[in-house]
Protein backbone atom coordinates (compact mmCIF):
# COMPACT_ATOMS: atom_id res chain seq x y z
CA UNK A 1 0.00 0.00 0.00
CA UNK A 2 1.71 3.50 -1.31
CA UNK A 3 2.24 6.14 1.34
CA UNK A 4 -0.91 8.73 1.26
CA UNK A 5 0.40 12.31 -0.05
CA UNK A 6 0.03 15.71 0.81
CA UNK A 7 0.25 18.54 -1.41
CA UNK A 8 1.73 21.91 0.04
CA UNK A 9 1.44 24.94 -2.93
CA UNK A 10 4.66 26.84 -2.46
CA UNK A 11 5.19 30.55 -3.27
CA UNK A 12 7.96 31.27 -1.32
CA UNK A 13 5.91 33.75 0.57
CA UNK A 14 5.92 33.36 4.67
CA UNK A 15 2.27 32.14 4.65
CA UNK A 16 2.44 28.97 2.18
CA UNK A 17 5.98 28.07 4.64
CA UNK A 18 3.53 27.96 7.39
CA UNK A 19 1.20 25.52 5.88
CA UNK A 20 4.20 23.83 5.05
CA UNK A 21 4.85 23.63 9.02
CA UNK A 22 1.53 22.89 9.66
CA UNK A 23 1.50 20.23 6.97
CA UNK A 24 4.97 18.16 8.33
CA UNK A 25 3.41 17.90 11.91
CA UNK A 26 0.58 16.28 10.53
CA UNK A 27 2.64 13.85 8.53
CA UNK A 28 4.77 12.74 10.73
CA UNK A 29 1.61 11.56 12.44
CA UNK A 30 -0.05 10.07 9.01
CA UNK A 31 3.34 8.88 7.92
CA UNK A 32 2.69 10.76 4.73
CA UNK A 33 4.71 11.84 1.83
CA UNK A 34 4.64 15.60 1.14
CA UNK A 35 5.03 16.92 -2.49
CA UNK A 36 5.94 21.01 -2.54
CA UNK A 37 4.03 22.21 -5.52
CA UNK A 38 5.30 25.43 -7.30
CA UNK A 39 2.79 26.87 -10.12
CA UNK A 40 4.48 29.08 -13.10
CA UNK A 41 1.18 31.37 -13.75
CA UNK A 42 0.56 30.83 -17.54
CA UNK A 43 1.25 34.32 -19.84
CA UNK A 44 -0.76 35.04 -23.55
CA UNK A 45 0.09 33.94 -26.26
CA UNK A 46 2.43 36.55 -27.53
CA UNK A 47 4.00 36.81 -24.21
CA UNK A 48 5.23 32.58 -24.80
CA UNK A 49 6.66 33.59 -28.36
CA UNK A 50 8.98 35.65 -26.57
CA UNK A 51 9.58 33.88 -23.31
CA UNK A 52 9.56 30.04 -23.88
CA UNK A 53 13.44 29.89 -22.84
CA UNK A 54 12.97 32.29 -20.08
CA UNK A 55 10.14 30.40 -18.69
CA UNK A 56 12.05 26.94 -18.83
CA UNK A 57 14.90 28.83 -16.89
CA UNK A 58 12.35 29.89 -14.00
CA UNK A 59 11.36 26.12 -13.84
CA UNK A 60 14.33 24.85 -13.26
CA UNK A 61 15.61 27.51 -10.58
CA UNK A 62 11.83 26.96 -9.08
CA UNK A 63 13.04 23.29 -8.98
CA UNK A 64 16.47 23.63 -7.54
CA UNK A 65 14.88 26.14 -4.66
CA UNK A 66 12.07 23.59 -3.92
CA UNK A 67 14.45 21.04 -3.98
CA UNK A 68 16.41 22.51 -1.16
CA UNK A 69 13.83 23.42 1.24
CA UNK A 70 12.47 19.52 0.38
CA UNK A 71 15.67 18.59 1.54
CA UNK A 72 16.02 20.63 4.49
CA UNK A 73 12.63 19.56 5.65
CA UNK A 74 13.15 15.96 5.00
CA UNK A 75 16.58 15.97 6.88
CA UNK A 76 15.08 18.32 9.98
CA UNK A 77 11.93 16.31 10.26
CA UNK A 78 12.90 12.30 9.09
CA UNK A 79 10.01 12.49 6.86
CA UNK A 80 9.48 12.01 2.03
CA UNK A 81 9.52 15.11 0.77
CA UNK A 82 8.79 15.75 -2.96
CA UNK A 83 8.76 18.17 -5.60
CA UNK A 84 6.88 19.47 -8.32
CA UNK A 85 6.76 22.50 -10.63
CA UNK A 86 4.38 22.94 -13.26
CA UNK A 87 3.04 25.49 -15.27
CA UNK A 88 -0.78 26.83 -15.60
CA UNK A 89 -3.55 28.32 -13.84
CA UNK A 90 -2.37 28.32 -10.04
CA UNK A 91 -5.75 26.76 -9.14
CA UNK A 92 -6.22 24.72 -11.87
CA UNK A 93 -2.53 22.90 -11.58
CA UNK A 94 -3.37 22.39 -7.81
CA UNK A 95 -6.35 20.44 -8.64
CA UNK A 96 -4.75 18.68 -11.65
CA UNK A 97 -1.55 17.35 -9.83
CA UNK A 98 -3.72 16.41 -6.42
CA UNK A 99 -5.56 13.58 -9.06
CA UNK A 100 -2.86 12.79 -11.20
CA UNK A 101 -0.77 11.55 -7.65
CA UNK A 102 -3.89 10.43 -5.72
CA UNK A 103 -3.39 13.15 -3.17
CA UNK A 104 -5.79 12.68 0.12
CA UNK A 105 -4.68 16.05 1.40
CA UNK A 106 -4.28 19.48 0.20
CA UNK A 107 -2.79 21.86 2.94
CA UNK A 108 -2.27 25.58 1.98
CA UNK A 109 -1.63 28.93 3.23
CA UNK A 110 -4.44 31.76 2.76
CA UNK A 111 -4.28 35.23 3.11
CA UNK A 112 -7.90 35.66 3.07
CA UNK A 113 -9.76 37.90 0.46
CA UNK A 114 -7.58 40.91 1.77
CA UNK A 115 -4.47 39.33 1.09
CA UNK A 116 -2.14 41.05 -1.53
CA UNK A 117 -2.71 39.67 -5.09
CA UNK A 118 1.00 38.94 -5.49
CA UNK A 119 0.58 37.00 -2.84
CA UNK A 120 -0.93 34.23 -5.51
CA UNK A 121 -1.93 30.99 -3.10
CA UNK A 122 -4.11 33.37 -0.86
CA UNK A 123 -5.81 34.81 -4.04
CA UNK A 124 -6.65 31.09 -5.09
CA UNK A 125 -7.37 29.43 -2.06
CA UNK A 126 -11.18 29.62 -2.79
CA UNK A 127 -10.61 28.24 -6.30
CA UNK A 128 -9.02 25.44 -4.94
CA UNK A 129 -11.17 24.59 -2.15
CA UNK A 130 -14.19 25.06 -4.87
CA UNK A 131 -12.91 22.24 -6.85
CA UNK A 132 -10.98 20.01 -4.73
CA UNK A 133 -11.93 16.49 -4.79
CA UNK A 134 -9.70 15.48 -1.29
CA UNK A 135 -10.16 17.89 1.75
CA UNK A 136 -8.25 20.83 1.31
CA UNK A 137 -6.88 22.73 4.65
CA UNK A 138 -6.53 26.44 4.66
CA UNK A 139 -4.14 27.93 6.90
CA UNK A 140 -4.59 32.30 7.97
CA UNK A 141 -2.30 33.31 9.99
CA UNK A 142 1.05 32.64 11.65
CA UNK A 143 0.53 31.13 15.24
CA UNK A 144 -1.06 27.70 15.94
CA UNK A 145 -0.36 24.46 17.69
CA UNK A 146 2.04 22.21 16.34
CA UNK A 147 -0.86 19.25 16.90
CA UNK A 148 -4.89 19.80 17.82
CA UNK A 149 -6.80 19.88 21.02
CA UNK A 150 -9.86 20.65 19.75
CA UNK A 151 -12.12 20.28 15.95
CA UNK A 152 -15.18 22.12 15.75
CA UNK A 153 -17.83 20.56 13.91
CA UNK A 154 -21.05 22.63 13.13
CA UNK A 155 -24.14 21.15 12.07
CA UNK A 156 -27.90 22.16 10.90
CA UNK A 157 -30.09 20.35 9.14
CA UNK A 158 -29.77 21.05 5.82
CA UNK A 159 -26.61 18.61 4.48
CA UNK A 160 -25.31 15.50 4.78
CA UNK A 161 -22.73 15.15 8.09
CA UNK A 162 -21.79 11.62 7.38
CA UNK A 163 -18.74 12.28 5.66
CA UNK A 164 -17.26 14.74 7.70
CA UNK A 165 -18.02 12.78 10.68
CA UNK A 166 -15.88 10.47 9.24
CA UNK A 167 -13.02 13.02 9.31
CA UNK A 168 -13.37 14.58 12.08
CA UNK A 169 -12.74 11.43 13.83
CA UNK A 170 -9.98 10.42 11.40
CA UNK A 171 -7.91 13.42 12.27
CA UNK A 172 -9.35 13.66 16.31
CA UNK A 173 -8.08 9.79 16.40
CA UNK A 174 -4.36 11.25 15.01
CA UNK A 175 -4.02 14.05 17.26
CA UNK A 176 -6.40 12.29 20.23
CA UNK A 177 -8.54 15.73 19.62
CA UNK A 178 -11.91 16.60 21.14
CA UNK A 179 -14.43 17.18 18.28
CA UNK A 180 -16.98 20.00 19.49
CA UNK A 181 -20.33 19.62 17.50
CA UNK A 182 -22.06 22.52 17.50
CA UNK A 183 -25.55 24.09 15.82
CA UNK A 184 -26.74 27.35 15.68
CA UNK A 185 -30.55 28.41 16.41
CA UNK A 186 -31.02 31.67 15.13
CA UNK A 187 -34.66 32.46 16.29
CA UNK A 188 -37.12 31.10 18.49
CA UNK A 189 -38.24 28.21 16.39
CA UNK A 190 -39.46 25.11 18.80
CA UNK A 191 -39.34 22.82 15.61
CA UNK A 192 -35.92 23.53 14.34
CA UNK A 193 -34.68 23.22 17.66
CA UNK A 194 -36.03 19.59 18.49
CA UNK A 195 -34.53 18.40 15.23
CA UNK A 196 -31.10 20.51 15.79
CA UNK A 197 -31.09 18.35 19.13
CA UNK A 198 -31.73 15.43 17.99
CA UNK A 199 -28.79 15.90 15.57
CA UNK A 200 -26.14 17.13 17.30
CA UNK A 201 -26.86 14.32 19.94
CA UNK A 202 -26.76 11.46 17.30
CA UNK A 203 -23.48 12.63 16.01
CA UNK A 204 -22.13 12.84 19.73
CA UNK A 205 -22.98 9.54 20.40
CA UNK A 206 -21.60 8.10 17.40
CA UNK A 207 -18.64 10.23 17.48
CA UNK A 208 -17.77 9.08 21.49
CA UNK A 209 -19.21 5.39 20.87
CA UNK A 210 -16.38 5.74 18.07
CA UNK A 211 -13.84 6.11 21.06
CA UNK A 212 -13.46 9.60 20.20
CA UNK A 213 -13.88 12.49 23.22
CA UNK A 214 -17.05 14.49 21.87
CA UNK A 215 -19.14 17.25 23.09
CA UNK A 216 -22.21 18.74 21.86
CA UNK A 217 -23.62 22.68 22.34
CA UNK A 218 -26.80 24.47 21.03
CA UNK A 219 -26.56 27.60 20.84
CA UNK A 220 -28.50 30.65 20.23
CA UNK A 221 -27.65 33.80 18.23
CA UNK A 222 -28.78 37.03 16.91
CA UNK A 223 -29.85 37.21 13.40
CA UNK A 224 -27.45 40.07 12.55
CA UNK A 225 -24.75 37.72 13.16
CA UNK A 226 -23.59 35.64 10.30
CA UNK A 227 -23.38 31.91 11.00
CA UNK A 228 -19.64 32.07 10.37
CA UNK A 229 -19.17 34.55 13.30
CA UNK A 230 -21.02 32.45 16.03
CA UNK A 231 -18.74 29.73 14.58
CA UNK A 232 -15.63 31.58 15.28
CA UNK A 233 -17.27 32.65 18.62
CA UNK A 234 -17.84 29.20 19.78
CA UNK A 235 -14.44 28.10 18.11
CA UNK A 236 -12.51 31.26 20.72
CA UNK A 237 -14.45 29.43 23.52
CA UNK A 238 -11.98 26.53 23.47
CA UNK A 239 -9.28 27.45 21.54
CA UNK A 240 -9.82 25.53 18.84
CA UNK A 241 -7.14 24.13 16.38
CA UNK A 242 -9.15 23.43 13.08
CA UNK A 243 -12.81 24.00 11.82
CA UNK A 244 -14.56 21.47 9.68
CA UNK A 245 -16.97 22.64 6.70
CA UNK A 246 -18.53 21.28 3.95
CA UNK A 247 -18.31 23.55 0.70
CA UNK A 248 -21.20 22.86 -1.48
CA UNK A 249 -24.81 21.82 -1.63
CA UNK A 250 -25.02 17.84 -1.92
CA UNK A 251 -28.79 18.97 -4.04
CA UNK A 252 -27.22 20.35 -6.50
CA UNK A 253 -23.51 19.43 -6.26
CA UNK A 254 -22.30 22.32 -8.74
CA UNK A 255 -19.10 23.46 -8.28
CA UNK A 256 -20.10 26.62 -6.20
CA UNK A 257 -19.56 26.78 -2.58
CA UNK A 258 -22.11 28.62 0.16
CA UNK A 259 -21.76 32.00 1.08
CA UNK A 260 -20.92 30.59 5.20
CA UNK A 261 -18.24 28.26 3.69
CA UNK A 262 -16.67 31.15 1.84
CA UNK A 263 -16.70 33.75 4.62
CA UNK A 264 -15.21 31.23 6.91
CA UNK A 265 -12.21 30.04 4.57
CA UNK A 266 -11.43 33.83 3.91
CA UNK A 267 -11.79 35.11 7.55
CA UNK A 268 -11.22 32.66 9.84
CA UNK A 269 -8.02 32.48 11.92
CA UNK A 270 -8.30 28.97 12.76
CA UNK A 271 -7.19 26.70 9.82
CA UNK A 272 -10.26 25.49 7.84
CA UNK A 273 -10.89 22.01 6.71
CA UNK A 274 -12.70 22.19 3.74
CA UNK A 275 -14.67 18.84 2.39
CA UNK A 276 -16.48 18.33 -0.62
CA UNK A 277 -19.15 15.85 -0.76
CA UNK A 278 -19.31 13.02 -2.61
CA UNK A 279 -22.69 12.67 -4.22
CA UNK A 280 -25.29 9.73 -3.01
CA UNK A 281 -28.50 9.30 -3.48
CA UNK A 282 -29.50 7.49 -0.09
CA UNK A 283 -29.30 10.15 2.69
CA UNK A 284 -29.21 8.61 5.81
CA UNK A 285 -28.66 9.89 9.66
CA UNK A 286 -27.67 13.82 10.37
CA UNK A 287 -27.56 16.72 8.61
CA UNK A 288 -24.83 20.08 8.19
CA UNK A 289 -24.95 23.33 6.69
CA UNK A 290 -21.35 23.85 6.60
Amino acid sequence: MSASKIIVPIDFYEQSMVALGQAVNLAKIKKSVIVLLSVIKEQSIMQTLFTDDATDELKVKVKEKLDSIALEYSKKHGIHVDTMVSKGKIYEQINEVAEMISADLIVMGTNGSQGRSSKIIGSNAERVVRLSKCPVITIKGKDHRNGCENIILPIDLEKETKQKVTYALEYARYWNATIRVVSVVLRDNQAVRTKLTKNINQVKNFIIKAGVKCTAELIEGEKKQTLGDFVFEYGKRFDADLIMIMTKNEESFSNTISDTARYIINNSEVPIMSIRPKESRFITGPTTAF
